[in-house]
């Protein structure tokens, strides 16, 4: 089931950010605190009445200046037009109706894409009446609210959700997605044109992608693999910020539809902060990840330049450290196929069972040898039992007398044992502690 994508649009000032933080903070449990992992994203899951939905703010995105309005504003309307699956347009009812918003709102009508004009700053009924006046933007319903207050805010969500399908479990694909993915420039479409340029690999076109998709499918000695390449739109002159823009909305989409990301990182400049932003979403998505750090036939080196590199990119990763590290060049096509005989691996890993029997034979003996430690109030915490549940990634579930007693150290530990012990290269692996 697609991810379907809600972009909150307007002028600078109408409170986007506001709303934002108010809808994404309804479902808190979505974020993760990871080591060495950014946290200030702007883009989050909303979860409400049984459905969810990714929210983009283009706030952080939109210049200040007016004088950029026909290059920034404008494009960032259109593109979130093509990319989301709807659109919550937001203006101020104390500043009234703009020249900007009604520019936003004709742009909006004329696409024919589903938007929900929304009225911020309506604190209380008093400021309702002034509400109104946005009707002349040509709609049949505008809705108020206040981000600050949370006002109304529940009766918005209901509209939003109405016609999205109830969330269920991931279903586990049968056949291999892979998404190439990273920074704009990073070399994308290079490394997707240098797979499929070879007389092994067939392109075709997959209906129901999102426009100038260069989703293909690969056909790699007999197995079809999908390819889902977020790169697009580079010959439209855009301001940096419409182009990260982009960029997000791109990358969001391909790593909700595969199961393994290749995340391209340029080897001039190695990891940078959107970059682990990428690695942030890919985990908490619970996808699998390959690490391509491409252009490496730009870099002048001797036999340690890639193991040191390497060393530097985990230290920043922190305990994202399951992560393998490919030097690749698109342009020479050095190692490229190495990534997908490695994707197919850590997929192959991913769906990996590891009997109850196997998994408490092998485990728990470590864990009497390195014992959690002892709660605040001294008592012993005990790991009695551990099981892998069913699932599309792996899951184990530990159960203890005092499963909110663990902590993080003690958890990390089981975690690289139970790596070391059966594998799981590149597979976010989750722990679960229960009562027994």
């Amino acid at each position: 089931m697609k991810t379907s994508i809600v972009v909150i649009v307007g002028r600078p000032n109408v409170g986007k950010s506001t709303l934002f933080n108010r809808l994404v903070g309804r479902k808190e449990a979505i974020v993760h605190d990871l080591s060495g992992v950014t946290r200030d994203r702007n883009y989050g899951e909303v979860e409400w009445a049984g459905k969810e939905f990714k929210l983009i703010d283009t706030g952080g995105y939109v210049p200040r200046s007016p004088d950029l309005f026909e290059t920034a504003i404008r494009e960032q309307v259109q593109i979130a037009i093509a990319e989301a699956d709807s659109v919550i347009f937001l203006v101020d009812v104390k500043a009234g109706l703009t020249a900007f918003d009604i520019e936003i709102g004709k742009i909006l009508r004329s696409s024919n894409k589903k938007f929900f004009l929304v009225v911020n700053k309506v604190d209380s009924e008093k400021l309702e009446p002034g509400a109104a006046e946005f009707y002349s933007l040509g709609v049949d319903k505008i809705y108020d609210i206040s981000a600050v207050a949370g006002r109304n805010i529940g009766d918005l969500l209901d509209v939003i959700t109405a016609d999205l399908p109830m969330k269920e479990e991931e279903e586990e694909s049968l056949k291999l997605k892979i998404a190439i993915v990273g920074r704009p420039n990073v070399g994308k479409s290079s490394l997707a044109n240098a797979l499929l340029g070879e007389d092994r690999s067939i392109v075709t076109d997959i209906p129901g992608t999102t426009r100038d998709s260069l989703d293909s499918v690969l056909k790699y000695y007999g197995q079809e693999i999908t390819l889902i390449d977020t790169a697009g739109l580079r010959k439209k002159k855009k301001v940096e910020e419409n182009i990260e823009f982009f960029s997000t909305i791109r990358t969001l989409r391909a790593i909700a539809e595969c199961e393994v990301v290749i995340i391209l990182v340029d080897a001039q400049t190695g990891i940078e902060k959107q970059d682990q932003k990428i690695i942030d979403e890919a985990v908490s998505r619970r996808k699998s990840i390959i690490l391509a750090v491409n252009k490496w036939d730009l870099i002048e080196k001797d036999t340690n330049t890639a193991r040191q590199f390497e060393l530097a990119i985990k230290d920043k990763m922190g305990s994202i450290d399951y992560v393998p590290v490919v030097f690749i060049s698109a342009l020479t096509k050095q190692r490229i196929y190495k990534l997908i005989d490695l994707a197919i691996e850590i997929f192959k890993e991913r769906k990996k069972q590891i009997p109850t029997s196997e998994l408490n034979e092998t485990i728990l003996p470590e864990i009497e040898k390195n014992p959690p430690p002892s709660t605040a109030t001294g008592k012993e915490v005990k790991i009695k039992y551990i099981t892998q549940a069913k699932g599309s990634y792996p899951v184990f579930l530990f159960f203890t007398n005092y499963p909110k007693e663990i902590p993080e150290h003690y958890k990390r530990y089981l975690e690289k044992l139970i790596r070391r012990k059966f594998g799981f290269t590149g597979v976010t692996v989750i722990l679960s502690f229960k009562a027994k």
